[in-house]
């Protein structure tokens, strides 16, 4: 059973096999189908979790009343109806399970691409008005011609595939896709604009964001072949509907078959009744097996979540993930740790913070690694709760520049992770290691070798190295009967200065750190906590 039994909230006709796995896993689960928006924002702040489809939309003014929902679920690939931007900043985890209805996706654009291709629609509607003309539904094959994917992804693959079963050059575009993974699929990478100068046929299969709304306009339809055929089971938006309509009614595009549109259910779209436009009510996902796939594939994601076994499907919370690596565990506790470390010692306004992650473990998980040290910056300066999913937003929100490297060498150890601030009035560093798999040490503070355990109550300072500086500090704190656990110093050059830190076992009172700061040759005094 899950600890304090977790609710989930299910919308939008999930999948029954949804609720039985998660009841079963120990969550309470409730199931409103077609909530309305104002039902929805009374209930929503009794949930911990939210699974939806399409239908119902997570704003920002939603989320403002969701107080205890730590993720929401997408039964499927498109999460253009959650504001994953407001649910980043709340910290809330968004998943999604793209995996779940690529082939039912993939086979609705096949079927619309051959529909099309030999006016199937229009001529089974003029059969049923007691017509026969086999002239005017005059189609065109697929075999020999090229087809153009914008979008290279799992349903992009999967098309290409059948699309190549059918003699066609493939060519695609995407900003992520190698050239060389690309043509092991048998597809040829190129650039938008050769794309849309080449292809027959083009079909989309990317998501929609900011980079792809709007991606084919006036302008893109204008660089295509005279008679381009178009398909888009992807989302509304990224094709232009007005540009489309303005191509087929001139005959630059020769038809279309469109599954989405920018707004759903589209209301007087003149698309929808052109007659050289096939067009389907959002059906790419609307298979018995696709269904079921994607709806048991998010109750055990949010499962595992609440368990602590693995993250899969996030859309804003990769971190998460690498979270759960046991090796990479204790480097993220020592970012943390190090970062409110810095925190408490830092003066002026904090400007930036640059995170150097150098080894093999580090380098692969600098971005939790990197969102852990922010982590424990904010914690100290911050009300608000901040957590993995949220702090990289936060901090670009309250003006804290953020800088990451990686390096495969850390010499003289495994790893080290170097953190460096930047405030109107200074900057310092500490570095800090893993030994043993799981022992986190300080080991370096702003140039300084050191070595400290960073936890628990800590005294910092600078001094002149000379002989009684540590016994005239010591003298003030046994007075006080206050103990010192531990002990570590660093120095550059003999003679000059040095840096002490010390690891104590109780609180040191204002007036006591007062009287330790009077000592001659101390400077930059710090009483942290860990």
């Amino acid at each position: 059973m899950v600890p304090s039994s977790p609710k989930i909230l299910l919308t939008d006709r999930v999948e029954a096999v949804c609720a039985e796995i998660l009841t079963r896993e120990g969550f309470q689960v409730d199931i409103h189908k077609d909530a309305d928006p104002a039902r929805l924002f009374d209930v929503i702040g009794e949930y911990d979790g939210l699974v939806v489809r399409s239908v119902t939309r997570v704003t920002s003014e939603l989320l403002n009343r969701a107080l205890s929902l730590k993720v929401i679920g997408r039964a499927g690939a498109g999460v253009d109806t959650i504001d994953v931007t407001a649910a980043t900043r709340r910290g809330i985890l968004v998943m999604n399970t793209p995996g779940g209805n690529t082939v039912s996706t993939a086979e609705h654009t096949m079927s619309l691409l051959l529909s099309m291709a030999r006016n199937i629609p229009q001529a089974c509607g003029s059969m049923r008005e007691g017509k026969w003309e086999r002239s005017r539904f005059l189609g065109t094959e697929l075999c020999g011609k090229t087809l153009g994917i914008v979008g290279l992804g799992k349903i992009g693959r999967e098309v290409a595939k059948r699309c190549q079963a059918f003699e066609m050059t493939v060519i695609g575009c995407d900003p992520v896709l190698s050239a060389e993974v690309a043509s092991k699929f048998g597809i040829e990478l190129v650039a938008l604009e050769e794309l849309l100068n080449r292809s027959d046929f083009i079909t989309i299969h990317a998501p929609l964001n900011d980079e792809t709304r709007g991606l084919i306009g006036r302008k893109q339809i204008e660089l295509c072949k005279d008679g381009v055929r178009f398909v888009n089971c992807a989302r509304g938006g990224i094709v232009e509907e007005q540009a489309l309509l303005e191509a087929l009614e001139s005959g630059k595009v020769a038809s279309a078959a469109l599954d989405v549109f920018s707004t759903e259910p589209p209301s007087h779209n003149p698309l929808v009744h052109h007659p050289r436009v096939v067009v389907t009510p959002h059906l790419g996902a609307s298979t018995e097996e696709a269904q079921e796939k994607v709806a048991r594939q998010i109750a055990e994601q949010i499962a595992d979540f609440f368990h602590g076994r693995r993250i899969t499907g996030a859309v804003n919370g990769e971190v998460l993930g690498m979270a759960l690596s046991e090796d990479v565990q204790p480097y993220a506790r020592l970012a943390e740790h190090i970062g409110r470390f810095l925190a408490q010692v830092v003066n002026g306004s904090l400007k930036q913070v640059t995170v150097a992650c150098k080894g093999s473990v580090l380098a692969r998980s600098s971005e939790l690694i990197v969102s852990s040290t922010m982590k424990g910056v904010l914690a100290q300066f911050l009300s608000e709760p901040v957590n993995l999913v949220n702090v990289r937003a936060i901090a670009k929100e309250i003006g804290i520049t953020v800088v990451a490297s990686q390096e495969d060498a850390a010499k003289p150890y495994a790893n080290l992770l170097e953190i460096e601030y930047v405030t109107d009035r200074e900057a310092r560093k500490a570095g800090g290691t893993v030994f043993n798999g799981s022992l986190i040490r300080i080991v370096q503070i702003d140039g300084y070798h050191v070595e400290i355990v960073p936890e628990g109550y800590l005294l910092i300072y600078e001094n002149v190295d000379r002989p009684g500086m540590l016994a005239q500090m010591g003298t003030i704190l046994a007075c006080e009967n206050i103990n010192i656990a531990g002990l570590s110093l660093g120095r550059t050059v003999p003679g000059e200065r040095a840096l002490t830190i010390m690891s104590i076992d109780s609180k040191i009172p204002d007036g006591i750190l007062g009287r330790l700061r009077q000592v001659e040759g101390i400077s930059n005094l710090k009483f942290v906590f860990l």
